[in-house]
């Protein structure tokens, strides 16, 4: 892979490093091209042809209509339009619909604006899911019903990596006459994803997930789905998000999400290697007992490894592997400071054991099958140490 980029940074499912074509492209929206999309004049007009050309190139990746697509500041800001938006212009139009399905392990963009809409009137059904964090279908099949206005379930898992049956929900939601909102912001980038065949109504993205900037994301919202705008002002974005655009935040997106998908099936071979060269490794290094993986053992992303070490603690284990100069994570970036344990492995029911002392690593640019060796020799050095 790309030597530009820290060879131990494993913390890619937290945020991955711009890649330099991306930053190329948004250079002259940095700088030249200055003008506000929204002005009449030649410098707006300039800035105003870039963000089409994005839209256009992302809808092409995803398989929908430019217009189904709402630029926004990030991966929280989709989920919170699409669960608020959609929730509150379904309750206006049919007001016999106030619950709203989700799930238990849902990143906390969608956990928060579930605890909002209950604050709001709402009745919210939080899936169960099993120990390798799949929802239980027959949980999904009893709880969307006819008074449903809303499901959401994330594509796949940030912390463990496990992909939902989100072909099977939607089914369920279409024919129950509900809206179907997918966080599929993990997995952009690493999952091929076909808006025009999938039964889903609004999907939300982030590019700072697939090696674009950070402060932009997307949504995908169907033709003929409601929004409730979470913000009043201009008519950007068809009305649905007021507020300049980021220009050049788009263009970036963009490009990385080409770049992205033009080689997802090298780089998913790349992944799977790194990962279970770790594994490997973890396996030659270490005792047996010493170590157990979180998820789903074949239905989830190539590049999230969420590991326990019994016996220690996830928060003295990054500290050590801060030391060393390994880069990783004890789950979701958006939880960073929280002594509290992982609600994802909680709703797993892994056991307090295992939920206090995992551990993620995530895989990227920049890393190589020598680095993870480096690393995996380096961390089993550490869980001997605080064991042993």
């Amino acid at each position: 892979m790309t030597p530009e980029f820290d060879p131990l940074y494993f913390d890619h499912a937290a945020t991955t490093p711009l890649r330099p074509e991306a930053l190329e492209a948004m250079l002259p929206y940095l700088g030249r091209v200055h003008g506000n999309p929204s002005s009449i004049h030649r410098f707006g007009r300039e800035a105003r042809a870039a963000l089409p050309a994005a839209r256009d190139s992302l809808a092409a990746l995803l398989g929908c209509s430019p217009s189904e697509l709402v630029f926004t500041s990030g991966g929280t800001e989709s989920d919170n339009l699409a669960l608020l938006g959609a929730a509150e212009a379904a309750r206006e139009r049919r007001g016999e619909r106030r619950r709203v399905v989700t799930t238990a392990v849902e990143h906390h963009a969608v956990l928060n604006a579930a605890k909002e809409l209950e604050r709001r009137g709402f009745e919210v059904v939080r899936l169960p899911v099993d120990e390798t964090g799949r929802v239980v279908l027959d949980a999904a099949r009893d709880a969307i019903d006819g008074s449903t206005a809303l499901v959401s379930v994330m594509y796949a898992n940030n912390e463990v990596g496990t992909l939902q049956p989100i072909e099977e929900i939607g089914a369920i939601a279409r024919e129950r006459g509900a809206l179907f909102h997918v966080d599929a912001v993990q997995a952009f980038g690493h999952l091929p994803i076909d808006l025009s065949r999938l039964p889903v109504d609004l999907m939300s993205f982030s590019a700072h997930k697939v090696n674009g900037p950070k402060g932009v994301g997307l949504l995908y919202a169907a033709r003929g789905v409601r929004l409730r705008p979470l913000q009043f002002g201009g008519e950007q974005e068809r009305g649905r998000r007021p507020g300049t655009e980021n220009v050049a935040g788009a263009v970036g997106f963009a490009k990385a999400a080409e770049l992205a998908y033009a080689e997802l099936e090298r780089r998913t071979a790349e992944l799977e290697s790194l990962r279970a060269a770790m594994l490997s490794a973890f396996a030659r290094l270490l005792p047996e007992g010493a170590f157990v993986v979180n998820g789903h053992e074949t239905l989830r992303l190539p590049h999230v490894l969420n590991v326990s070490f019994p016996g220690t603690r996830s928060e003295t284990m990054l500290m050590n592997l801060d030391l060393e100069g390994i880069a990783a994570s004890s789950g979701s970036a958006c939880s960073a400071g929280s002594l509290r344990p992982s609600h994802v492995l909680e709703a797993m029911n892994v056991g307090s054991e295992r939920m206090a002392s995992a551990v993620r690593f995530s895989f990227g640019l920049g890393n190589c099958l020598k680095s993870v060796t480096f690393a995996a020799e380096k961390i089993a050095t550490v869980v001997k140490r605080l064991t042993y």
